[in-house]
């Protein structure tokens, strides 16, 4: 997975890149600090690792990874090649989905591009760049296929008339993503890499002071703006995470516990992405390893098998399931075999979040 964090400068995309990734890209008060994409690889979160690190004893632990890109802030006129505009979408192109930062603190030490913090206006800036990329790429795709439709197929008439109906919606500003399709059409827009068909989080970047403040006057005119668009929004302060990315475990805890918050920004981001595209792990342990694997919500057992490895999924016999929470009850594989709790699955088997698999195959 994949993720783009965008937004236009001096948002605090570069200070919540560095915290979700301790990768120590750089983060400045000025316009365009990040020039090429910081990319960091985050480890996922997940409880149920160590847990089954203390029943097995493993030689080794492999959470499941996100991918984190920091892309270069934005501005009005981007799709036109102001700012860093052409470089900054070729590289939201290449992600799975956008978490979009939007500054919803009042601060005189850090300037605001536009002269005042505004989230509406912040998201309405970026949104309508790329809907100005989205025209400019739908109109290239209408001059093909109005050459192609000159043959008179009825295929050629019809992905052109989709084509036309996709610009006109853009122009009243409709994001692709919220445009219906048929399954047929879907699979037809996804191949486009229209920008504005990506899944989007949008992240309140709020001041220390308001963390714990459920009523931010800022974050609630956002949360309002985006439910037009059915978006999530959650609510970060990029600097206090920054912070809490140099503790170890315990540590964080109780600083979280101190300040009234449940969970770090990178759990709540997480979490809302794995939502958001639809996303699941499934796990498995013994002596060697004990590893979490992302797959799609409604992945079957042999295709899931094949994130392992191809030969897992070609030779696929069966898969032996038992939930987390029967096996943790049953406080070891060999008791929760004894209790009935581990099921022989088979091809048809769809597998859920946490459960732990042994595949049985043939090669």
């Amino acid at each position: 997975m994949k993720l783009g964090i965008v937004g236009l400068p001096n948002v605090g995309k570069s200070t919540l890149f560095n915290a979700i990734t301790k990768a120590g890209a750089q983060a400045a008060n000025y316009p365009f600090c990040t020039i090429d994409p910081n990319v960091g690889i985050v480890s996922v979160p997940d409880k149920r690792l160590d847990v089954l690190a203390n029943m097995y004893h493993p030689e080794k632990i492999t959470p499941a990874t996100i991918e984190f890109v920091d892309i270069a802030g934005l501005v009005k006129g981007a799709s036109k090649g102001e700012g860093l505009g052409n470089k900054f979408l070729a590289n939201i192109r290449e992600v799975d989905a956008i978490v979009h930062v939007v500054r919803c603190f009042e601060s005189s030490d850090i300037v605001h591009v536009d002269g005042s913090v505004d989230p509406i206006r912040d998201v309405e800036t970026i949104n309508l760049e790329l809907i100005f990329a989205d025209i400019e790429s739908i109109d290239k795709q209408i001059d093909k296929a109005q050459r192609a439709a000159k043959s008179g197929r009825a295929e050629d008439k019809k992905i052109l008339a989709l084509l036309e109906k996709i610009k006109e919606d853009l122009e009243k500003g409709i994001p692709v993503r919220n445009m219906k399709f048929s399954k047929e059409e879907e699979e037809f827009v996804r191949q486009l890499f229209l920008l504005t068909f990506k899944p989007v989080i949008y992240v309140a970047n709020v001041s220390e002071d308001d963390i714990a403040n459920d009523n931010i006057p800022f974050v609630e005119k956002l949360k309002g703006y985006v439910k037009e668009e059915d978006a999530k929004t959650i609510v970060i302060c990029a600097g206090l995470e920054e912070e809490i990315a140099q503790l170890d475990d315990s540590e964080k805890a109780v600083f979280l516990e101190e300040l009234g918050i449940e969970e770090s920004g990178l759990d709540k981001l997480v979490r809302a992405c794995y939502d958001l595209l639809g996303l699941i792990s499934y796990l498995t342990a013994g002596s060697d390893e004990v590893r979490a694997w992302t797959i799609q919500k409604g992945t079957k057992a042999p295709q899931a098998a094949g994130k392992i490895h191809t030969d897992f999924e070609r030779g696929f016999i069966r898969a032996e399931v038992v939930a987390f929470e029967d096996l943790i009850e049953a406080g070891s594989s060999a008791a929760a075999r004894e209790k009935g709790l581990i099921r022989l699955e088979g091809k048809d088997y769809i597998v859920q979040d946490g459960d732990v698999i042994l595949f049985r195959f043939n090669v």
